[in-house]
């Protein structure tokens, strides 16, 4: 059976908060996560920010998917560690098809992506913050396998993959329920994992082992690395070197990711920290 949302997470030793972006353009940025990925503004935050995310069930608070920090002065640059992207996991088939449905009715760029583990497809929102909306589909794979420093998926009918491929649209499309392409994010809907870029990926990997993600995946021939949660999917956490060994962060005033939150379901203190690159995380007691 296709693991849903709560299935999914239920073994995860962590789950994930929010994602806090720098932009350049607050009301640009609207446009972008409110209008047409379809997030609501849940409130503002400290120093002007906005809080997005969707609605709870019935008597139940909204969840916070991403925090808007306006003050940057230039989008994105590469070569530095950062950011490399977030994902929104949508809790059902029917739900990523219409957003995928909403994308190329807007024509708005993006690239539909098989990885076999998920369905993804990737965006960049205006400032060139790279999004990932994928819908998991581990109950596909059979085995994930390192050839030749390269990851190979042999999937649940025995067949080879690579781990990225075109997506069957055709597929994708057979689950979509209705016609309707508006509305927001439905409940469910949750940041899943992110991608980072790293200047070391031993000190990385070591890093995030240590906060409590596991060892999944080291595909050292492609400067890759992918731990899991310990529960169900494997790609909680990937980080990789391909914006160069020992890259900085980004200059102070660019755009991207503040940081991004762990809940802790076990409780604890709240930590802010930095992994070995700069990149930072808050992890906290779950509500």
């Amino acid at each position: 059976m296709r693991p849903g949302p709560v299935q999914s997470t239920a073994e995860d030793n962590l789950l994930y908060g929010a994602v806090h972006l720098n932009v350049t353009d607050l009301e640009r940025s609207l446009v972008f996560w409110r209008d047409l990925i379809g997030m609501v503004e849940l409130g503002d935050g400290e120093s002007g920010a906005v809080r997005l995310g969707v609605k709870g069930e019935p008597d139940e608070p909204g969840k916070e998917l991403v925090v808007l920090h306006p003050g940057a002065t230039r989008p994105v640059q590469r070569g530095y560690s950062a950011l490399y992207h977030l994902a929104i996991h949508m809790p059902s088939e029917a739900e990523f098809a219409r957003i995928l449905a909403r994308l190329f009715a807007a024509r708005y760029p993006n690239a539909p992506t098989d990885h076999v583990t998920h369905w993804a497809t990737y965006l960049d929102d205006p400032d060139g913050i790279n999004v990932e909306i994928a819908f998991e589909t581990i109950d596909r794979v059979g085995e994930i396998d390192i050839v030749g420093g390269r990851p190979l998926i042999i999937d649940s009918q025995g067949r080879r993959h690579d781990m990225t491929e075109p997506l069957g649209l055709e597929e994708v499309f057979s689950h979509r329920e209705d016609e309707d392409l508006n509305g927001p994010l439905p409940p469910g809907t949750r940041i899943g994992h992110i991608h980072l870029y790293v200047g070391d990926l031993d000190a990385a990997r070591t890093f995030y082992e240590e906060i409590g993600f596991s060892p999944h995946m080291n595909a050292d021939g492609i400067g890759f690395a992918d731990l899991s949660l310990g529960g169900t999917f494997p790609h909680r956490i990937a980080v990789n070197v391909w914006q160069g060994i020992g890259a900085p962060q980004a200059p102070e005033g660019t755009a991207g990711m503040r940081c991004f939150e762990l809940d802790d379901p076990r409780g604890g203190e709240v930590r802010e920290l930095a992994d070995p690159a700069g990149n930072r995380l808050i992890i906290r007691p779950a509500a």
